[in-house]
């Protein structure tokens, strides 16, 4: 009980991470493998996370929105 309240409080740091999960072509892609095709799960919250394989690094949301918007400003020229 007092870990779901400090977990309210302060929230979850993502600190254990799933290996990098890349989906398949052709199937049906979750939000965080969106744009780069790779995600990681944070292994005690569970949140599905973007991750880039080139950088080897997970995307921050903040870079995600920027690459989303260049994309479709790409993709709409």
């Amino acid at each position: 009980m007092l870990g779901k309240l400090l977990d309210a409080v302060f929230g979850c740091w993502h600190q254990h991470y799933s290996f990098p999960i890349t989906v398949r072509t052709g199937k049906r892609r979750i939000a965080a493998a969106s744009l780069t095709g790779t995600y990681v799960v944070c292994l005690d919250c569970g949140k599905e996370l973007a991750y880039d394989w080139q950088a080897m690094k997970i995307i921050s949301a903040a870079e995600n929105k920027h690459a989303v918007r260049a994309l479709a400003t790409k993709e709409a020229a």
